[in-house]
């Protein structure tokens, strides 16, 4: 599967340690994400990350891109609800994109929990008879 990761700027370490956590599931999988989340993350797990532009210089949009493709399977979002975001459009964006492709998405570690472990198990069979690849 095609992973997606994004965190907040107060959420990157939650995000870091919750990819330590996940490590040996993560690795199983391709995995892309924007700017400092992905170096962050490759740095302390020592996965290969597919790195795209941070959030607010257009790295959103280049996975909400993927998304509408097909190129996505899951997205893992640690968003930040108590800070305001300059480009909270992005944001909504990328996550309607998750809505009308039909894409699992967890914005917080405790969904993601849930979304990674439904991942090891093979949870996530049904997505290719929803969004068959062409």
């Amino acid at each position: 599967m095609n992973i997606a990761i994004i965190a907040h700027d107060k959420k990157k370490e939650l995000m870091v340690q919750f990819c330590i956590a996940y490590c040996g599931i993560l690795s199983k999988h391709s995995i892309c994400g924007t700017g400092t989340t992905s170096k962050l993350v490759s740095e302390a797990t020592g996965l290969e990350i597919k790195r795209f532009l941070s959030g607010p210089q257009g790295g959103d949009q280049q996975i909400g891109a993927r998304i509408a493709y097909n190129e996505i399977d899951l997205v893992l979002f640690f968003r930040d609800p108590l800070t305001a975001m300059p480009h909270e459009p992005d944001v909504q964006a990328l996550l309607r994109l998750c809505d009308v492709h039909n894409v699992p998405v967890a914005t917080n570690a405790a969904t993601a929990e849930v979304l990674v472990r439904g991942l090891e198990r093979g949870d996530f069979a049904w997505r290719d008879i929803v969004n068959p690849k062409d």
